[in-house]
């Protein structure tokens, strides 16, 4: 790799190497304790997780996916989905900001060089965090681009505003996404502090409050060509890319659905009153307070399997990677989506049902979990999955090739 790509610090100290996946399982569970701990002030403060997202750097949980050839532990998918879920259950937005890192790490090791993989996998076995510079307004759709990059010399350049550049803030490396004088679309890793770089903090969604899913301003800015990877080729070929990308956003919302069912079990067992007409003592009595519980309990299960039988096909997509292959990893991908969503969005409302007025008091904030259940399941809309997922089996129409699915 090019002498000049090692420029950044390396983190000091290096970050932890995970033995196993229940080793990561088991460093996942000991950070949730600790992030949920503060998750609430942090949501009502939009005290942004810097010191949190350090210590994840250095727990090795975001080189997870590393391929073992390069030193990594390359995870399944169930178990990234499983991971993503724990951290989301303690603190949605801190669940929320890698998805973008391990996206971006999938793109990697399907169109990389050999050069490229061997340089950035080792970064993020560092610690090195990836953000996301991608989501543009203005644009026709989400799936067109404004910003552009442009032959300079023995590099590039790049111009361009994108939004919803949810964990640059948090990042070493801001990865670009921008169209080529070719009009095909590029990833470029910019190292964080690049002259022509702005990072505005301006995110001010009413959910996933955290995220630093803010404004990044390009301009003029240099790349090296050797840090620019050919992303459209991802979607020109059956791969797993969007596969990746989608499960995680599927544990994302599976472990605010877990949040918000936790607290609406901790309220109703210790302080909602069971209604006038139920004949008991106890809210937790009420028949119909227990079958509502029932039903998130099992809808959960459900989902949770949905995401771990998904994993497993993305795992078998990743190792043949066939159009048959990817496929049947996309609609269960899909599947597990519109589950997730489904339950999150059931879950948080239920948690006011059960717990009553008393619940919505602002001193509390478990108005967080609907927010977050509401904002974060706007990505990629899952009334478009029910269609792709129909549509292949009425009419035998392949799903599109691209990172929402």
């Amino acid at each position: 790799m090019n002498a000049q790509l090692h420029h950044i610090n390396t983190k000091q100290p290096e970050a932890a190497l995970l033995e196993s996946e229940q080793h990561a399982l088991a460093v996942a569970q000991e950070f949730a304790a600790r992030f949920a701990a503060t998750a609430s002030e942090r949501d009502s403060e939009r005290l942004l997780p810097f010191d949190e997202m350090d210590a994840l750097s250095q727990s090795g949980l975001l080189a997870i996916t590393v391929p073992e050839e390069y030193g990594g532990l390359d995870v399944s998918n169930a178990t990234l989905a499983e991971i993503t879920a724990i951290l989301a259950q303690a603190d949605g937005s801190i669940g929320q900001i890698p998805q973008n890192h391990f996206y971006i790490l999938e793109a990697l090791r399907i169109d990389g060089s050999e050069d490229q993989k061997r340089y950035f996998f080792s970064r993020a076995l560092a610690g090195d965090r990836f953000g996301n510079a991608l989501s543009e307004r203005g644009t026709k759709t989400v799936g067109h681009y404004n910003t552009r990059i442009t032959r300079d010399g023995p590099g590039y350049r790049i111009n361009g505003r994108k939004f919803y550049s949810t964990g640059v803030l948090f990042a070493d490396w801001i990865t670009v996404f921008a169209l080529d004088e070719a009009d095909k679309l590029v990833m470029a890793f910019v190292p964080k502090g690049t002259e022509g770089v702005e990072i505005v903090d301006d995110w001010d969604g009413f959910g996933q409050r955290t995220t630093g899913s803010g404004t990044t301003v390009l301009n003029n800015i240099y790349v090296n060509a050797d840090h620019v990877v050919l992303h459209h080729k991802g979607f020109e070929r059956p791969s797993t890319i969007g596969s990746v990308g989608q499960i995680i956003h599927a544990g994302i919302d599976l472990g605010i659905a877990r949040a918000a069912f936790a607290e609406t079990l901790d309220f109703v067992k210790a302080k909602a009153r069971p209604w006038m007409d139920s004949g008991v003592e106890r809210a937790s009595d009420d028949p119909l307070t227990i079958a509502k519980i029932g039903q998130i309990a099992i809808r959960l299960e459900a989902a949770t399997a949905t995401i771990e039988r998904a994993g497993r096909k993305v795992d078998a997509a990743q190792v043949e990677t066939t159009e048959k292959r990817v496929v049947e990893a996309t609609l269960a991908v899909a599947a597990a989506k519109v589950l997730t969503t489904e339950i999150a969005i059931e879950a948080t409302n239920t948690l006011f049902e059960l717990a009553g007025t008393a619940s919505v008091k602002l001193d509390l904030n478990l108005d967080r979990h609907w927010r977050n259940a509401r904002t974060h399941t706007l990505h990629d809309p899952v009334r478009w999955k029910y269609h792709v997922v129909g549509n292949y089996h009425l009419n035998d129409v392949i799903p599109p090739k691209n990172g929402a699915l």
